[in-house]
């Protein structure tokens, strides 16, 4: 790839293939290999040596076209991120329509019960992949977003969620409040989170089918979707501080679950 200029200074413009998210690490690249999916294009490290020999060579044999680029050019790319050598070009994510979840939920043959993680109006898109990273790692059957006021699920999402957005179902849907609904028509108890809330999370239930609702930090849940909760539930603070980032919040109430769990087991 030729610069813009060779003047002392000057960056390399960056032009990468159009309608594609960029998914940069060997994990992440070794995820999507796992699960099938190809990248349409690989940028390689010059120079990478026989670190990246094995996955780059599978990417290829399924098709995947590979072009070295120079380690800055790169790391302009992924603005400075830990690329570790390799950058990925897929197609977009596209998240999943409410008659999935639906339909996720009367097939359910698992031993565990569901753990749904729902977000109500949060729109920072690392917010957004801090949470989906948090639901992979405790084993969270899905997240649960609105169609608006909601982040994107775009190439910064994929980015901050290192792989986890690639595996968690992401289901979108219309109308949130009448989602949470029929939820608790299909045995699912809905707790949400409010720091006004008299209980704390550790005293609440969530060994059944449960789905954790996280409102935006600042504004917390909207007022419908608090009214469709079973009960509310708090963090207990004892610092300064009166809240805790949205992402932070979520990883601890899902692990939280994921205690009881396996305690009752």
């Amino acid at each position: 790839m030729k610069s813009a200029s060779s003047r002392r200074g000057s960056r390399p413009t960056v032009r990468t293939p159009d309608g594609l998210d960029q998914v940069y690490g060997v994990h992440a690249l070794e995820s999507l290999l796992e699960r099938g999916e190809t990248p349409r294009e690989l940028w390689v490290q010059q120079g990478a040596g026989n670190r990246l020999k094995e996955v780059v060579a599978s990417a290829q044999a399924r098709g995947a076209r590979i072009k070295e680029q120079p380690r800055d050019l790169l790391d302009q790319l992924t603005q400075g991120a830990a690329h570790q050598g390799v950058v990925a070009f897929c197609p977009p994510l596209t998240p999943e329509g409410e008659e999935s979840l639906w339909l996720k939920l009367r097939a359910w043959q698992a031993t565990t019960p569901p753990l749904l993680l729902v977000l109500d109006g949060v729109t920072d898109v690392h917010n957004f992949g801090a949470c989906l990273r948090s639901a992979d790692a405790a084993g969270a059957h899905g997240v649960i977003v609105a169609k608006d006021k909601a982040a994107p699920l775009n190439a910064t999402v994929r980015k901050v969620a290192c792989g986890a957005a690639e595996v968690v179902p992401v289901y979108q849907v219309t109308n949130l409040s009448r989602t949470l609904a029929k939820l608790k028509d299909a045995g699912v108890w809905i707790t949400g989170t409010a720091g006004e809330a008299e209980a704390s999370v550790y005293d609440i239930d969530m060994t059944g089918p449960t789905a954790l609702v996280m409102g935006a930090e600042g504004k917390g849940m909207r007022r419908l979707t608090r009214e469709a909760c079973d009960n509310l539930a708090k963090l207990p603070m004892a610092g300064q501080v009166s809240s805790l980032n949205v992402s932070v919040a979520t990883g601890i109430c899902l692990f939280e679950a994921v205690r009881q769990r396996q305690l009752a087991s």
